[in-house]
């Protein structure tokens, strides 16, 4: 018999991450290390993510609700709900909402990478959003490099 796994509407590991919502549908532990995927709420204007590569991992997003901007190797690209951006190894990038309005994201990383969105739930759980360096210190733990404006 096959091993299938169903996750219910509303069901997943919940994580706040800067001033989004994340809902993990699919974690390391689910997909032998293939893939994790979540669904994202940023709202309007929130704090990107420092502008980072994935040397070795893919990253994909399909955009929800709302619009979303992406900065894709220097370029900004904003994406409409029903939008698929696939972000292949090695293209610096960094995303959020518009200023105008939330986004809600389905968002792919493979391999899996939800142990550092655990980390990152950590590091942003004080009453003060921490240091950048902080930040960028544990997106290297994690496999990424910055920018190089970063």
């Amino acid at each position: 018999m096959a091993d299938y796994r169903i996750v219910p509407a509303g069901g997943g590991e919940r994580l706040r991450v800067r001033d989004s919502a994340v809902l993990f549908k699919a974690v390391a532990a689910t997909t032998d290390g293939a893939f994790s995927l979540h669904e994202r709420q940023i709202p309007a204007g929130g704090r990107r993510p420092p502008a980072h590569v994935h040397p070795d991992r893919i990253e994909a997003f399909w955009v929800l609700a709302g619009e979303a901007e992406f900065e894709l190797d220097g370029e900004l690209v904003t994406a409409a709900a029903g939008s698929f951006v696939l972000v292949p190894g090695g293209v610096t990038h960094t995303f959020g909402a518009t200023t105008a309005a939330p986004v809600h994201l389905l968002v792919l990383h493979a391999p899996a990478l939800d142990d550092y969105f655990r980390d990152l739930a950590g590091l942003w759980s004080g009453p003060e959003p921490p240091a950048r360096d902080a930040e960028l210190a544990l997106m290297r733990r994690h496999g990424m490099r910055a920018s190089q404006a970063d």
